[in-house]
């Protein structure tokens, strides 16, 4: 990031601040704080169970699922769903789609594009966790990102790693954006923020128009209900969910028992992440469209989906929660970058794809290795713990940076600097 883009994000960053600076002290704000860190120590304690409980949940509602324990599983089942029109039946079934048809279909569709295929997507740490729009571009299968933001930032092409979980373009100011509009798109729209965001939401409304696919992450599931919550401003995932075919990718990491549960880490993240009490859409997905408007029969494809899948993804989550289960208590606010002094001072360098700051630097050891980790800033951070003090669940992200050094160390990943101060030690009892 350069230096004006930095400023940017700062001015930002201080906006979200001001803007939450009362509500983060109204003692209901307090109440209900106490209230999501103990539904999301419970749910990590209790991922297994909740985990079955969802599946039973899934299959009475009529929702597609299947497991993944990696990132490559992850786009090949994305890829198998999106090319050969497969069933929620079909997905349920033994998972079948994992085990028989994607090594087939993928061999077979690897050198065989359509490039008149588009899946509108919408934000989503998860998705970019995977590189789903990478992995399916190279199918040959546009993605339409649907989030004003990451719009902006797709349509810049390059350098276009977001800064902030919810506001991914908060590096940009107006006229870098105007611009970015002007030059991708054939326009001559002046540095406005309403005249950009009308510009491109005719542009995604007529890219969508030309699809019924759909895919998104999910902030929640409510694992007693079967039921996936989302949580937006722009109204998107609305559209997204209405789609035909509708993909949900989830990490385990993000089940908790019940709706109610679900709705207060949505108030909690929201409040963090912006300084309002609740986003202008709630959406909760439990299954296929359907009607029991005649007779009181159950009939199915209303207006909305037909078909619901979720991916469970794994990628490293169940080896955190053996070692470091206080990492996957995150909410999702990015309340953590906003103060933290190593982000603002270098940006986004300090982190690991879309997980940022020091949180992302302690995924990527688990999502990846020792050596993504180091070189996504462990020995960055300044262990000052601003991000404990501002997270809304405590994680305590200096501690786990700490304890990740530790292992590193042992697998020899660590600075040049710090491997001669000790040389010097042993050698001379001095690290000079």
């Amino acid at each position: 990031m350069n230096e004006k883009e930095l400023e940017s994000m700062r001015n930002s960053f201080k906006t979200v601040f001001n803007n939450r600076k009362d509500i983060l002290d109204d003692p209901q704000t307090k109440k209900l704080q106490e209230r999501v860190i103990n539904i999301r120590n419970v749910a990590i304690e209790n991922n297994n169970e909740l985990l079955e409980i969802a599946k039973e949940s899934f299959d009475k509602n009529d929702i597609g699922y299947t497991f993944a324990k990696n990132d490559i599983e992850a786009r090949d089942i994305i890829y198998n769903i999106v090319k050969n029109n497969i069933t929620n039946e079909d997905i349920i079934k033994e998972n079948t789609i994992r085990e028989n048809t994607i090594r087939e279909n993928t061999i077979r569709e690897n050198n065989d594009q359509d490039n008149s295929m588009i899946i509108a997507k919408s934000k989503s740490n998860t998705l970019g966790e995977i590189d789903v729009s990478k992995f399916l571009k190279s199918k040959g299968i546009e993605i339409v990102e649907t989030d004003l933001g990451d719009r902006i930032l797709q349509l810049k092409r390059k350098d276009n790693k977001p800064t902030h979980p919810t506001g991914p373009a908060a590096h940009l100011n107006v006229e870098q954006i105007a611009k970015i509009i002007n030059d991708s798109m054939d326009e001559d729209i002046p540095a406005e923020p309403k005249a950009i965001m009308e510009v491109v939401r005719r542009d995604v409304l007529d890219k969508i128009a030309k699809t019924d696919i759909g895919l998104s992450g999910a902030n929640a599931v409510a694992c007693e209900e079967g039921s996936l919550v989302f949580v937006h401003n722009e109204g998107n995932i609305s559209l997204i969910s209405l789609m035909k075919t509708h993909i949900v990718v989830v990490g385990i990491d993000k089940f908790v028992r019940s709706i109610e549960d679900a709705i207060s880490i949505a108030k909690l993240e929201t409040i963090y992440a912006t300084g309002s009490k609740v986003t202008s859409y709630i959406n909760i997905v439990s299954g296929p469209s359907k009607t029991a408007d005649i007779e009181k029969k159950i009939i199915k494809n209303m207006y909305g989906a037909e078909k619901v899948f979720v991916i469970i993804l794994d990628n490293g989550r169940s080896q955190a929660i053996k070692s470091i289960d206080n990492c996957l208590l995150c909410i999702g606010c990015g309340s953590c970058i906003v103060t933290c002094p190593v982000y603002n001072a270098i940006g986004n360098e300090f982190g690991f794809d879309n997980y940022l700051g020091g949180r992302g630097v302690a995924m990527s050891m688990f999502i990846q290795d020792a050596k993504t980790s180091f070189d996504s800033g462990l020995y960055k951070c300044t262990l000052c713990g601003l991000c404990t003090v501002n997270c809304p669940v405590a994680i305590k992200t200096n501690e786990i940076i700490e304890k990740i050094r530790e292992d590193s160390q042992k697998k020899r990943f660590y600075p040049k600097e710090h491997g001669q101060f000790k040389d010097n030690i042993k050698k001379k009892g001095s690290p000079y």
